[in-house]
């Protein structure tokens, strides 16, 4: 019998006091977006222009979760939404020149959330840590996959 271990129960507490304390640096640097908006325009940052469907797989997210903080992107002028060349059915979702002058700021902040999640860590600790976690998000990705109705990402 398999004795109870704590893994997802830490990795749930870092998630939401990694999210606040980003928040807060994001504040500080007068950035008013919060880190599941982050996440899109993160993905934008790699690959802009792309349809919903694309950023629904870059991210995680639920298409309904998804929706919702493309809407408050676009609402704040962050993200806009253009009909494709291509195909005039498909609509794109594009980032701001007001969010392009953002990306440097954005990565200096997530390299400094890196420093304070490391610190105390050698390079070899934190590529095995790493290589864990692909594992458990592989996992739960199989999961996720077999069935239709993907879990609710918190906002």
């Amino acid at each position: 019998m398999m004795s109870q271990r704590e893994g997802g129960f830490l990795i749930t507490q870092i998630h939401h006091l990694g999210r606040r304390v980003f928040t807060e640096l994001l504040k500080q640097n007068e950035i008013d977006i919060g880190p599941g908006q982050g996440r899109i325009l993160f993905a934008l940052w790699q690959k802009d222009g792309v349809p919903i469907n694309d950023l629904v797989e870059r991210t995680l997210l639920r298409k309904s979760t998804l929706s919702e903080l493309l809407d408050n992107l676009e609402n704040a002028e962050y993200i806009s939404r253009v009909q494709s060349d291509e195909d005039r059915r498909k609509i794109l979702i594009k980032l701001t020149e007001r969010t392009r002058k953002l990306q440097n700021v954005y990565i200096k902040l997530s390299r400094e959330m890196t420093k304070i999640f490391y610190d105390g860590f050698d390079d070899e600790e934190i590529s095995i840590f790493e290589r864990y976690l692909h594992r458990i998000l592989d996992n739960l990705i199989a999961l996720d996959s077999s069935t239709n109705d993907k879990p609710e990402d918190e906002l």
